[in-house]
């Protein structure tokens, strides 16, 4: 087995982040990741614009260069390529951790890639920065495995002049209900509660309730789905139950941590919150040498976290260790 001094579970921003600091600081680093690089943003909309502002979203004091204002999706993942290249990290991606066992400065990593190959490496402290966008929120009904049924959002040219259908009610159905709209399609918004999420962007809400009130989307409030069938998705509010035509439907029901993953590493989580212990100043958890860095921090509360603060976990972790 091949020895690191910090391994980082996760290639995302945060992972990179973190690895870029460890070896800044004279240590030897490897991330690995199931899926690609900045697998979280790669499956973002393909024309998405980030709010923020490019300097937010920069690691290891390497500019962010974008056309505009703000950067685009494929800027910040030319971005995140880039620095992993100039900081020559050690990158297993496509490989999946399964266990991690030992104690702190002799851990034992296993892993098994796609094909099946398994790999273990040995490591002295471990950084899990496996983020949230992979695990969606089912909504546990009949026909959600279907084909035409995805909790991404992707682009709306192949739904131009279609019936589609988006569930939920906060910043990603709110802005694929608005994209999928001004691109041709016919759009019904389903949600649960009352009204929209409180969380939807100031600029957002404007558009997206204007939109309503015109008619222009659909919106059905208080409303459960029962079921999704092949041509049609089925719902079920006060008025009754209504049947829904559609090609496609976008279940934008929010994503969540991978508990089970962090538990297995014996890291505590509360009960309700699923925040797990640390250390509040080196995120080191109640597993000694396990550190936890990025969304996986904020538990339930994914709202919390993101790029813009969750990249100085890096820092604050290889400060503790360096400390």
């Amino acid at each position: 087995m091949e020895t690191y001094g910090i391994i980082c579970i996760g290639a995302g921003p945060t992972g990179l982040a973190t690895a870029i600091e460890a070896k800044r600081a004279g240590m030897r680093p490897l991330v690995i990741d199931k899926a690609c690089l900045c697998n979280s943003l790669y499956r973002y909309p393909v024309n998405m614009v980030f709010f923020t502002t490019p300097e937010l979203l920069e690691i290891g004091d390497l500019p962010l260069v974008c056309a505009a204002e703000k950067p685009t999706r494929g800027e910040a993942l030319k971005y995140y390529r880039r620095a992993a290249e100039h900081y020559s990290l050690e990158l297993r991606l496509y490989e999946r951790v399964m266990r991690a066992d030992g104690k702190n400065e002799d851990f034992t990593v296993a892993t098994r890639t796609e094909k099946g190959i398994e790999a273990k490496y040995h490591a002295r402290k471990i950084a899990v920065a496996t983020g949230y966008y992979d695990l969606p929120n089912l909504l546990g009904v009949p026909g959600e495995n279907l084909p035409h049924v995805s909790h991404y959002y992707t682009e709306p040219h192949a739904f131009w002049n279609q019936d589609v259908v988006v569930i939920g009610g906060k910043n990603s159905a709110a802005e694929a209900a608005l994209d999928l709209y001004r691109n041709g399609a016919r759009v019904t918004l389903v949600h649960h509660n009352k009204d929209l999420g409180a969380s939807v962007k100031y600029w957002v809400r404007p558009d997206i309730e204007n939109r309503i009130k015109a008619g222009q989307v659909k919106a059905l409030f208080e409303t459960r789905v029962k079921e999704i069938t092949t041509e049609e998705v089925v719902v079920e509010n006060g008025a009754g139950e209504m049947r829904l035509p559609a090609r496609q439907v976008f279940a934008l029901t929010g994503y969540h941590p991978d508990y089970a993953f962090i538990e297995s590493l014996g890291v505590q989580l509360d009960p309700e919150s699923r925040k797990p212990k640390l250390h509040p100043k080196t995120l080191e958890s109640n597993v000694p040498g396990i550190h936890l860095a990025g969304v996986v921090t904020g538990g339930r509360h994914t709202g919390e976290i993101f790029i813009e603060n969750g990249r100085l976990h890096g820092k604050q972790i290889i400060e503790g260790l360096k400390g």
